[in-house]
């Protein structure tokens, strides 16, 4: 790290946009959108974000010869919650033992289990060993517990593996498209069984006369939002207590990146009913919320797995990562996939009983990610491979 520096920002607004968005999404790279200044902007602004609810920015840059190189989206916590990547049981065994678990410093995107870059370096992962560095060392400064980089890319993950962090795998369910026209070009790689299934699940999921609408860009207002936040809250009351985020995150993003979102939206009877927000990248459709004020079978499917393989194929888009967890989703053509994060614990004697449960972890993980796949809807010679 000779010859550069490492700052440390709290809040996005000290990194000028130009500077941020050329190392998290340079030139002939897969954009994506939850890495933009202007996300994590809308993040910090809404209010989402913030010291208050236990996200206190901590975004760190470094730099040489006075020209930002990289860059990382951190923040410091006091808590674990939003972050789908589950340590609860490590802060619990370490604070019964005497020690203090928070604050921890975490790098990732605020309530987005996406996987996309953590260490921005625009085109050049040279840098990406003196940011892991970096990491540990504000750690260290700082007199914090620890690091975790959730959500990273694979290559990422390698980078921090080599500097010592400890390696963690989990899985997702994401559709691959493999050059299909139609959502029944698609259906048709798929068993019997599972295609009549699929095509029942819509029917039936359209039956009470329910309309459904795609809006994007200058489509988008304000009354699309009022709509979709109450079925946010009420959704996100009943499953999780508390949503994250506000409304006037919703507002802010579809201000500054409507062409990068797309809103499918449900309608019965002239009223919204249901929606399913997404995000647009290069290459990959992001599922994030979904809400609904009435229940109708199967409308969750169709909004937020068939319309999203439906957009995808339009837009010739090569991935849906339709959020975290969730094995129903295997059997509509989303496959398990394989994700990373990173961990950095400065306390030796907790990182080595963490390192011996992650070996474990990571075995079971693959264990499940292939018996997963022995029960996949596909015929054998249409079924996608792992990511």
């Amino acid at each position: 790290m000779a010859g550069m520096n490492v700052r440390l920002h709290s809040s996005i607004t000290a990194i000028g946009p130009g500077a941020w968005d050329r190392l998290a999404c340079p030139p002939g790279a897969p954009m994506n959108p939850f890495v933009t200044h202007a996300f994590l902007l809308a993040l910090e602004e809404s209010g989402s974000a913030t010291v208050g609810t236990g996200w206190e920015p901590a975004h760190l840059t470094l730099e040489q010869g006075g020209v930002v190189i990289g860059a990382v989206p951190a923040y410091a916590k006091a808590h674990s919650y939003g972050e789908y990547v589950f340590d609860h049981g490590w802060a619990h065994a370490f604070e019964r033992a005497g020690g203090s678990y928070y604050p921890k410093l975490q790098v990732s995107v605020p309530f987005t289990p996406a996987t996309g870059p953590r260490l921005l370096t625009g085109n050049d992962p040279v840098h990406r060993p003196a940011l892991a560095g970096a990491l540990k060392q504000i750690c260290q400064r700082l007199e914090l517990s620890s690091v975790h980089v959730t959500f990273e890319t694979e290559d990422e993950a390698s980078a921090l593996g080599e500097a010592g962090f400890l390696l963690r795998n989990d899985q997702q369910f994401h559709w691959t498209n493999q050059g299909y026209r139609t959502f029944e070009d698609f259906l048709a790689g798929l068993s019997s069984m599972r295609r009549k299934n699929l095509r029942r699940e819509r029917r039936q999921a359209l039956e009470a006369g329910i309309e459904v609408e795609h809006l994007t860009g200058t489509d988008l207002r304000e009354e699309h939002w009022d709509a979709f936040f109450a079925f946010y809250m009420d959704t996100g009351n009943r499953k999780w207590g508390t949503p994250y985020l506000t409304r006037d995150f919703f507002s802010r993003v579809g201000a500054t990146m409507a062409d990068t979102i797309l809103l499918v939206m449900a309608r019965r009877n002239g009223r919204y009913i249901a929606g399913a927000l997404n995000f647009i990248g290069s290459d990959t459709l992001y599922g994030r919320n979904w809400g609904a004020i009435e229940h109708h079978p199967f409308l969750h499917f169709e909004l937020c797995y068939y319309q999203a393989i439906d957009f995808a194929i339009a837009r010739n888009l090569r991935t849906v990562e339709a959020g975290a967890q969730g094995e129903h989703k295997l059997a509509r053509g989303y496959m398990p996939v394989r994700t990373w994060s990173s961990h950095w614990i400065a306390h030796r004697g907790l990182s080595d009983a963490v390192e011996r449960y992650l070996v474990a972890e990571r075995a079971r993980v693959s264990e499940d990610i292939e018996a997963l796949r022995e029960h996949s809807p596909f015929r054998k010679h249409n079924q996608p491979g792992e990511n």
